[in-house]
């Protein structure tokens, strides 16, 4: 995984806005056919090459092919058959009904599927080894001319997947998360083999705390949150930890978060997975002043921080001096090298949401990129 050695690199979490025309088809559900996989080819072609317009040095192919982040994996794996089933509680919202009633009414259309996937019912194993390999060559295709300094993919980590879909079948969560892990342990090393990264995304870590286990004791998810952690790094066992990061997310929408878990109460545990690469919030008003954990917190040799510099839940386009400022409170912390810019979270969680409008997104990322260069200047 480069560093910033030279100067601050910049990247993003994963997913970014699809064109009109591949969100028609993933609402249609038509998801298989030749007109899909055109689309998804010409997609990720032109947000590799929207991406290396605006600025970004480390790329990837902006989830296009994925209904959301975590659910894609029903599509892979097999298992899931049961009933759509919603696992996770807005427990923030809850707290404040009529914003909640108003979130829901603005946001039920869009996220209805993915807030409740089927369940599992039957035995976890891989049924689809295609669906990675062409996201690997469209990937491989659109980056071939050059122009990126480095290209990464995204995957499920065993716990958001375990987190999103309910288990009817597995005795236990541990023999459920090891399963997933066993079975998405083909797609990570496929995604290194192929010469990318691989970001495995770890909700899981901290906002599965007040979405899922908000009536556990803080002990008692930092149980779990460690238990997932030690699947994740069975399932990457093989992996160099130098060709991985992590994506560490509260959750992508606007809320009050006045129950996400504190960086600070979970950061060791964080620590512990064997991806070199942490990416984190960073930006938004919940966690922006969570960068002086670092003030007591050694950063371990070999790993690298990605603060969110721009949020991905809002329209307005981050100041660069701003985006600067955020950057340089990191860097003297941990090093300049040890540093690189990203976002928030995704800009296209799943195929039908996108609350920050696709030119924003791209402005956005050009504000990182002109902050970026900032930021190097004062370290």
């Amino acid at each position: 995984m480069r560093r910033s050695d030279e100067r601050i690199l910049t990247t993003h979490t994963g997913s970014l806005p699809r064109p009109d025309d591949l969100r028609a088809l993933f609402a249609r559900g038509d998801v298989h056919g030749d007109d899909f996989v055109g689309s998804v080819r010409r997609s990720v072609t032109d947000v590799v090459g929207r991406q290396t317009e605006a600025g970004v040095d480390v790329l990837n192919d902006g989830e296009m092919s994925k209904e959301s982040y975590s659910t894609y994996v029903r599509e892979r794996l097999s298992g899931f058959d049961g009933e759509g089933e919603a696992v996770l509680g807005l427990s923030d919202l809850m707290d404040f009904p009529d914003f909640m009633n108003r979130w829901m009414q603005l946001n039920a259309a869009d996220v209805g599927d993915v807030l409740a996937p089927p369940a599992c019912t039957g035995p976890i194993a891989v049924k689809d080894h295609d669906q990675v390999r062409v996201d690997i060559e469209n990937l491989r295709a659109a980056t071939a001319g050059g122009g990126a300094t480095e290209v990464f993919m995204s995957a499920a980590s065993p716990g958001v997947v375990a987190a999103f879909f309910a288990n009817h079948h597995y005795p236990t969560r541990e023999e459920y998360l090891r399963a997933i892990g066993a079975a998405m342990r083909e797609e990570y090393e496929a995604i290194v083999d192929a010469g990318f990264v691989l970001q495995l995304d770890c909700p899981d870590l901290a906002m599965c705390r007040h979405l899922q286990w908000q009536d556990r004791s803080l002990e008692e998810f930092r149980a779990i949150a460690r238990q997932d952690v030690e699947v994740l790094n069975e399932a990457t066992a093989g992996i160099d930890p130098d060709r991985m990061r992590i994506h560490l997310c509260w959750g992508n929408y606007e809320g009050p978060h006045h129950h996400d878990v504190a960086l600070r109460d979970i950061v060791d545990i964080v620590l512990e997975a064997r991806p070199n690469g942490i990416a984190l919030e960073a930006a938004n008003p919940r966690h922006e002043h969570e960068w002086q954990v670092f003030e007591d917190v050694a950063l371990p040799d070999g790993k690298v921080l990605i603060p969110g510099v721009i949020d991905s839940t809002m329209n307005y386009i981050e100041h660069p001096e701003l985006i600067a400022q955020r950057l340089v409170r990191y860097g003297r912390l941990v090093g300049r090298p040890n540093v690189l810019a990203g976002s928030d979270c995704g800009f296209g969680t799943a195929a039908q949401q996108g609350v920050v409008s696709p030119d924003i997104v791209w402005a956005k990322c050009a504000a990182m990129a002109e902050g970026a260069r900032l930021a190097t200047a004062q370290l």
